[in-house]
């Protein structure tokens, strides 16, 4: 999703977009079944009252590849139709243009839960919409300034979750070093002869125990 207020920069942004989409070739998807989940939620996307089809790429399509699409649509009928703001996983966006900062505020407060939001924004910007801000961060897993949500790493400060229902639980990432906590879970012996702990426990030294615990919980 594209949210922004109308105006001719967003005109001329809208252009320079669309020309670039329009070279792009289309891009192999994860499986055939993602493939086809593109392309019945984009139509559907499409096919919605006052959802306007900007561009897609001229290229050739293989099966199995995912075409880069760009729709747009009223901030008034995006708001009027919660299945626009539904994810359409693959190389699709939807560009809501909004009248006034009165609907983009109506816009971020109806968006539900997401895994990342970007802010395009100058410096004072961001203090004079401080309440949009706060909207979107209370919505966000990861917030970004000027930027794209691209580039996921395995390192402490990734974080790729959201509010519901972009997951399940916003304490926890899919990438990242807190991720393995997804496929984890806790357990703890109590009585437990040595020779019967899992290799990782076994220690006949109590503090080595405690120096274990201390790093695990400190980390």
């Amino acid at each position: 999703l594209l949210i922004s207020l109308k105006s001719s920069a967003l005109n001329d942004f809208k252009n320079l977009l669309a020309a670039k989409l329009q070279k792009i070739a289309p891009a192999p998807m994860l499986h055939a079944g993602i493939s086809k989940s593109f392309y019945s939620k984009r139509a559907e996307a499409l096919k919605q009252k006052g959802v306007e089809l900007i561009v897609q790429s001229t290229a050739d399509q293989p099966e199995g590849q995912g075409v880069p699409t760009l729709a747009a649509v009223s901030g008034k009928d995006f708001l009027a139709n919660p299945l626009l703001s539904e994810e359409v996983f693959g190389p699709y966006s939807l560009l809501v243009e909004a009248e006034d900062q009165k609907e983009l505020e109506q816009i971020a407060r109806a968006v539900p839960g997401q895994l990342t939001s970007t802010l395009m924004a100058e410096p004072g910007d961001l203090s004079n919409s401080a309440e949009l801000v706060k909207t979107i961060s209370d919505k966000a897993g990861r917030m970004i300034l000027n930027g794209v949500p691209t580039g996921v790493e395995v390192c402490p400060s990734m974080h790729h979750g959201g509010p519901f229902p972009a997951t399940t639980d916003s304490r926890f990432s899919s990438v990242g070093t807190d991720s393995v906590k997804r496929f984890v879970r806790p357990l703890s012996y109590q009585g437990f002869p040595e020779h019967a702990l899992p290799d990782e426990l076994k220690t006949s030294n109590p503090l080595e125990i405690w120096r274990l615990f201390n790093n695990a919980w400190t980390k």
